[in-house]
């Protein structure tokens, strides 16, 4: 888990902070009890900042606890609020990168499925047509690379359902390396899923410059497999223009 001393801070501002996750870190509270990443944030930003009481750290945006990536948190209720209206209108382009077993029938494509989720098993279920209590998802994918035994997609979110991108791609046979959840054969030996939030790229709440930031690539075998030819497809001030 992060503390206040090794949070990977990606970008830092008066209103925004933004940072790297783990895939073992809970980004907000839940049942387990366990330490979050925003407590972490708000102790690394009490140390940097010398800051008296509580620090108050918005959380504008979830990952799914075995998914690795980008996460923005607001520093100001201003931020949050505007944020979480871009967040919610799609204003805000986010970049994820899946390993998956099998390849896509397509090249690329879009996938549009009704999603229906099960609360009580914390799981959500796809459909091709509208079901009573669905909601509309759609994501578009590109094929990026292979190995000898995984392929490696690009996916954008159009919309933000839950477990989305996992339930959407082990619909049409893909499921992400390491989730038994939808569909992989076995486990991850650290416990994550091969699921990276790779880069975000919005217009800034407030000064409204463009801010686009990547984080860095899993350290584990399979990943850094791919890292070349990540860094030839996504140098890094090209992001903005994707």
């Amino acid at each position: 888990m992060a503390d206040a001393y090794n949070v990977e801070v990606l970008y830092d501002d008066n209103h925004i902070v933004i940072v790297s996750k783990n895939s073992s870190e809970i980004v907000q509270g839940d049942k387990t009890g366990d330490p979050t990443l925003a407590d972490a944030v708000a102790a690394w930003l009490k140390q940097k900042y010398c800051k008296p009481g509580r620090v108050f750290v918005g959380v504008v945006h979830r990952l799914d606890r075995p998914v690795s990536g980008v996460v923005v948190f607001a520093k100001t209720s201003k931020a949050l609020s505007r944020l979480n209206n871009m967040f919610r209108e799609g204003s805000v382009n986010k970049r994820y990168l899946a390993i998956v077993k099998n390849r896509p029938p397509q090249q690329e494509g879009e996938l549009i499925h009704w999603l229906v989720r099960n609360e009580s098993k914390n799981r959500s279920y796809a459909y091709d047509k509208e079901k009573p209590g669905s909601k509309k998802a759609v994501l578009h994918y590109r094929h990026i690379a292979s190995s000898v035994n995984y392929h490696l997609l690009e996916v954008s979110l159009m919309t933000g359902r839950h477990h989305q991108i996992r339930c959407q791609l082990s619909k049409i046979g893909c499921p992400i390396k390491g989730d038994i959840k939808y569909g992989a054969e076995r486990t991850n030996p650290d416990g994550s899923i091969s699921l990276h939030a790779f880069s975000v790229s919005f217009e800034h709440p407030v000064s409204h410059n463009r801010v686009t930031v990547q984080a860095s690539l899993p350290e584990d075998t399979l990943w850094q497999s791919f890292s070349g030819v990540i860094e030839r497809v996504y140098p890094p001030n090209q992001l903005e223009l994707l």
